[in-house]
């Protein structure tokens, strides 16, 4: 957005050059924090600190659907509604999973090791509690965190495991963090279609009218309460879990060694 203030006369092209430079550094200075802070071997939680700087709600509700009531879906949990947990309720431990629909860290971390995350909660090892959250849209422009979590919520008020497989989904199909691809709600719906029998009337018009959009602001809003700096961030029963090292995700092999150091 520019500063420039309205006059009678259109700006000048030295106008026009000087802020599409000032925009240009910008992204670039965006963009070179990320590669640092992997290059490094920082892993995300300082990365999004310095890169992303959680620490703003991006999804406040003066944000988001400021307009609409705030519907919590069916089969939320946890502090109003703004936990979605996965996995057998009775399972010893609980394996808490931050993550933001943006981030390519997170991306990383499920698409190389997410199908052990599921099996070792589908096997009783541990439940998954997911907290949400949009602050990508904040530091990079856009509304596609926001967007994609409301249909996430879409897709939790159809079930949870509709909601862990749309995850996958989203995540399988994740643009550049600097696109705001899921801020766009028919390329959402197209995406929905690959969960066999998401796409029910009441889906489609629940993402249409940002049904859930209040709800993701308040589980944004929940997640900035948290100790919480960047994501993603794994704890076990309370004890963070490096699941990245020089910028790369734990392999399965890796997961599961970490699991096993918590729970014996």
């Amino acid at each position: 957005m520019s500063n420039t203030r309205k006059t009678d006369q259109k700006p000048n092209a030295t106008e026009r050059m000087r802020t599409a430079r000032a925009q240009a550094e910008r992204s670039d200075r965006i963009r070179r924090r990320v590669v640092v802070a992997a290059a490094s071997g920082t892993v995300l939680a300082l990365a999004a600190g310095v890169a992303f700087a959680v620490g703003g709600s991006s999804g406040s509700s003066a944000d988001t659907a400021a307009n609409g009531p705030l519907v919590v879906p069916a089969n939320a949990g946890g502090t109003d509604g703004t936990v979605i947990t996965y996995g057998k309720a009775d399972a010893p431990h609980t394996l808490e999973v931050y993550e933001d629909f943006r981030c390519p860290f997170c991306e990383q971390l499920e698409t190389t090791t997410g199908k052990t995350i599921q099996q070792l909660a589908d096997d009783g090892t541990y439940k998954i509690e997911y907290h949400l959250a949009t602050f990508l849209d904040k530091n990079l422009g856009g509304k596609g965190s926001r967007t994609a979590l409301a249909a996430a919520g879409a897709a939790l008020n159809e079930g949870v495991d509709k909601f862990r497989a749309f995850h996958d989904v989203l995540y399988a199909n994740q643009p550049d963090e600097r696109s705001d691809a899921f801020g766009d709600v028919n390329h959402i719906l197209d995406l929905a279609g690959q969960v066999p029998g998401l796409k029910t009337d009441g889906f489609v018009k629940a993402v249409q009218e940002g049904t859930y959009a209040p709800w993701a602001a308040k589980v944004n809003d929940e997640f900035n309460k948290s100790d919480v700096t960047g994501t993603p961030t794994v704890k076990l029963d309370g004890k963070k879990l490096d699941v990245l090292t020089n910028g790369k995700a734990a392999s399965p092999d890796e997961f599961t060694a970490l699991v096993k150091q918590v729970t014996g």
